[in-house]
């Protein structure tokens, strides 16, 4: 039987915090917990996969905006989160009505604690009896993917495998292909006709093409529907996501099961597909292409592979890479954009990264880069999204390489030490780093030791530091940017929104500490390289 907020709302070591629902209440009692977690990071909704019941001190609601906080419920509420609770008293007075408004425009339980009760022990209490559930719950997704498996060994249809899980749900399902087309259906009662217009189910491939080889799948959190709760799992095919399992689970169904047992029964999907529509040559052989590459190996395989793959050997080419947490979907979009901006490409999921190789061409490769990266910047992904660019390698010896650059840009983003480089380029939510604009830090990085690195920084910079550290003043970042705008002082004033004036000032001040203006001499190549390398 489902656990609902409703009965949590009830429980023992929930009424301790003396709860009160301001916002969702129509919500409530159809709403199905999966898990209680509790946070502080407003940053935490990509990170859940929907059916939370979220506890929060509201530690970083204090000092957050008015818009960020409305950003915040609305994150939540896309995502597909239960309630969330927020503790008031001390750090929070009160919650702001905001807040209020949005859960409710939204649709979002929003449950205000007034008494302080420690979390731990209420995700103890809850988190056990979902547990209990999820048992059982794993249970009978068991006996679906076996039952389903056994119906795929007799040569069942779609609609026949579909069946099963529907059966078992008491749910209907649609699996579709990327396109749009349907490729298989079933009713509560585990039959059901197909839509008209639609494909024959079984037979064929989608209308996107054969799939390649990469592991993985994405389930997308689960939204009420005129029909009931509506979950879309991707189902890929050989790592590439080739199909959507639509599940809708009716008003009284368990929607906790239908999440557990459609991600259970992927893998049986993605078998009967592959019956289907078996993946191409040259997809396979990108695959093994790029699989070569990311592990360096030797330059007679990448050549072996390269033609097979559809990339000539010779070609000018350039390695992306992208850090994300759903792969598989921006996996499609990826490749949407290198078949533009690309003469021949081949992508690759790999965990938690997306690698691909764009063979560009031969006259102009720096520009069809240039274009590569624009359009990147441009790809709307999830907050988190980091992408690096390598260099261009001419030659398929030399993709590891270009690849190899991408990572260590990655790597340097991460632990903070790039000084700019880890801010969106638009309002996409992601980042997207340009390989060929951090030679510096990347040689840095690769030859030189920390400390080295930092006594360096040191001695072309210690009066500017010092100057920063006692003053709480702004003279390296000023610094920085004026050297990275070519010493043009108009230009790093706009930049830093800052007037002409106040930025000839700050320079004065900078030349003074540094011992001079640098123009014309040998040290602004060296306080250039040592702004690159102080990192924020």
């Amino acid at each position: 039987m489902p656990i609902r907020l409703s009965d949590i709302m009830n429980h023992a070591s929930f009424t301790a915090a003396d709860p009160v629902l301001r916002a969702g209440a129509a919500a409530v009692a159809d709403t199905q917990l999966r898990w209680v977690h509790s946070s502080e990071v407003l940053d935490i909704a990509p990170l859940l996969s929907g059916g939370e019941l979220l506890l929060t001190g509201g530690d970083a609601l204090v000092t957050a905006s008015d818009a960020r906080r409305v950003e915040y419920i609305r994150q939540l509420a896309e995502r597909g989160v239960g309630a969330l609770v927020v503790e008031t008293g001390q750090r929070l007075a009160s919650l702001p009505s905001s807040m209020v408004r949005a859960a409710e425009q939204a649709g979002l339980p929003l449950i205000e604690f007034r008494k302080v009760v420690p979390f731990v022990g209420i995700m103890q209490a809850i988190n056990s009896m979902l547990v209990s559930e999820s048992v059982a719950h794993l249970r009978r997704a068991d006996e679906a993917s076996h039952e389903m498996a056994v119906e795929l060994a007799h040569g069942s249809s779609l609609d026949q495998i579909l069946g099963v899980l529907a059966g078992i749900l008491a749910a209907t399902l649609e699996l579709s292909s990327v396109s749009g087309v349907t490729l298989g259906s079933a009713g509560p009662n585990g039959t059901g006709p197909r839509p008209e217009g639609t494909g024959n189910a079984g037979t064929g491939s989608p209308a996107d093409g054969p799939p390649a080889d990469g592991p993985g799948s994405d389930e997308e959190p689960g939204h009420p529907g005129a029909d009931g709760t509506v979950i879309n799992i991707d189902v890929p095919v050989r790592g590439v996501p080739s199909a959507r399992l639509i599940i809708t689970v009716p008003a009284d169904g368990d929607i906790n099961l239908a999440r557990v047992a459609g991600g259970r029964c992927v893998d049986i999907l993605s078998l009967a597909l592959l019956q289907r529509m078996p993946p191409g040559l040259k997809e396979v052989a990108g695959t093994a292409l790029l699989r070569a590459v990311s592990s360096g190996s030797q330059p007679w395989r990448l050549q072996q592979l390269s033609p097979a793959a559809g990339i000539p050997p010779s070609a000018t080419m350039v390695a992306v890479v992208v850090r994300t947490s759903t792969s598989q979907q921006l996996r499609v979009a990826m490749d949407k954009i290198l078949k533009k901006s690309a003469q021949q490409s081949a992508s690759y999921v790999d965990n938690a990264e997306v690698l691909a190789l764009a063979a560009l061409p031969f006259d102009g490769a720096a520009a069809a880069r240039a274009e590569l990266v624009a359009a990147l910047e441009e790809l709307p992904v999830e907050a988190g999204t980091m992408t690096a660019v390598g260099p261009l390698a001419v030659g398929i010896e030399n993709a590891p390489w270009s690849l190899s650059e991408a990572k260590v840009a990655l790597d340097l983003a991460v632990n903070g030490s790039l000084r700019a480089a880890a801010r969106p380029a638009s309002d996409t939510g992601g980042v997207v780093l340009d390989v060929e604009n951090l030679a510096v830090e990347r040689l840095a990085a690769q030859h030189l030791d920390q400390g080295a690195r930092q006594d360096f920084v040191r001695q072309q910079l210690g009066p500017v530091l010092d100057h920063d550290a006692r003053r709480n003043s702004q003279l390296l970042e000023t610094l920085a940017t004026w050297l990275d705008s070519g010493c043009n002082t108009a230009q790093a004033a706009r930049e830093l929104h800052v007037e002409r004036q106040s930025m000839h000032h700050r320079l004065q001040r900078i030349f003074e500490l540094c011992g001079g203006d640098p123009r014309g001499t040998g040290r602004l190549a060296a306080l250039h390289l040592a702004t690159r390398l102080a990192a924020p």
